[in-house]
């Protein structure tokens, strides 16, 4: 069965509301919980945009059970990966084992706050490699030297190490990025249903792990409620990540989707009270081979009463289809 997942975005929350609505996600059964990784939000309507490793950190306290995991980090320019690995670690501890480093190779959105040039795609895949290799040698103790094409690590060591690393998941949109989760990830992370991302994962080595996807959606009582706030503050999400992934600033995305019309973004998202058209949109990333789908709701004002009609209505449809 696939396993649901609830989304703390923090592009439209405060730290406070995202601990919180954990929680309630905890309580109403969800299966593992992400959490988004940005510095900035992609609208100025989104508001929001803490630390998410600080939410973590209190999530983890907050609540019991359910795994938590970044969706997703990126290693290469905003956080060294020999940070990034202390901080997972640190996770993996706090909250008992329940812990996934979800990785990627980045959006400008974030990145380019540390200054310097934004590199293409294919660069960021190299220097992607080298940080999980990075990561993966910190985890397995002792002192750490490392001399690659892109990072450099002085005699670094993590002292305090979990008893188990924590699986590393590497987003994917594309071959090239699907054959590099396949060699170095415990698991595939990709946002679009398509059958072919995992084709290609499991042929450069991984098959039979997990693939975790995400799905925006926009639940409401009220259907034109729903499509106005969808295309208010997620309309950006219709550009693709190969265009997203080069927009340096909010207003970047603000002019990109300037001729998005409320019906491009319903046709692709969820919207409104109907059950049965969020299970539509969850099913396509199940037929296409995902063992995980992570649910974003769009707003952060509607988090209690969408994880409250998640319990009621979304996931016992889901569990009895």
């Amino acid at each position: 069965m696939t396993l649901i997942g609830y989304t703390m975005m923090c592009e439209q929350a405060g730290p406070k509301q995202l601990v919180r609505d954990v929680v309630l996600a905890e309580e109403a059964g969800f299966d593992f919980a992400v959490i988004s990784d940005h510095y900035f939000p992609w609208l100025d309507t989104q508001g929001h945009s803490p630390y998410a490793w600080s939410v973590l950190g209190a999530a983890a306290q907050a609540t019991d059970h359910i795994p938590l995991m970044t969706y997703v980090t990126c290693p290469i320019r905003r956080y060294h990966p020999a940070v990034v690995a202390q901080k997972a670690a640190t996770m993996q501890l706090l909250s008992d084992g329940r812990f996934t480093l979800g990785l990627g190779a980045g959006e400008n959105l974030n990145e380019h706050i540390v200054g310097g040039h934004w590199p293409l795609a294919s660069l960021r895949h190299e220097m992607l490699e080298e940080a999980v290799e990075i990561i993966r040698a910190l985890w397995a103790g002792g002192s750490v030297t490392y001399r690659g094409r892109h990072f450099q690590v002085e005699a670094a060591k993590l002292w305090d190490l979990p008893e188990s690393s924590p699986p590393i998941g590497i987003a994917a949109s594309g071959p090239r990025s699907c054959r590099l989760a396949g060699r170095h990830a415990d698991a595939l992370i990709a946002v679009e249903p398509r059958a072919e991302l995992g084709q290609t994962f499991d042929e450069a080595g991984g098959a039979g792990k997990p693939r975790i996807g995400q799905i925006a959606l926009s639940y409401d009582p009220d259907p034109r409620i729903a499509v106005t706030r969808a295309m208010d503050q997620f309309r950006w999400f219709t550009g693709g990540w190969r265009v997203n992934a080069e927009l340096p600033v909010p207003e970047s995305f603000v002019q990109a989707s300037r001729t998005v019309r409320e019906e491009d973004v319903s046709g692709q998202m969820p919207c409104g009270p109907d059950v049965q058209r969020h299970l539509a949109g969850i099913r396509q990333f199940e037929a296409a081979g995902f063992t995980h789908v992570a649910l974003v709701q769009v707003g952060g004002e509607t988090q209690e009463e969408f994880i409250s009609w998640a319990a009621e209505v979304l996931l016992p449809a889901l569990h009895r289809a």
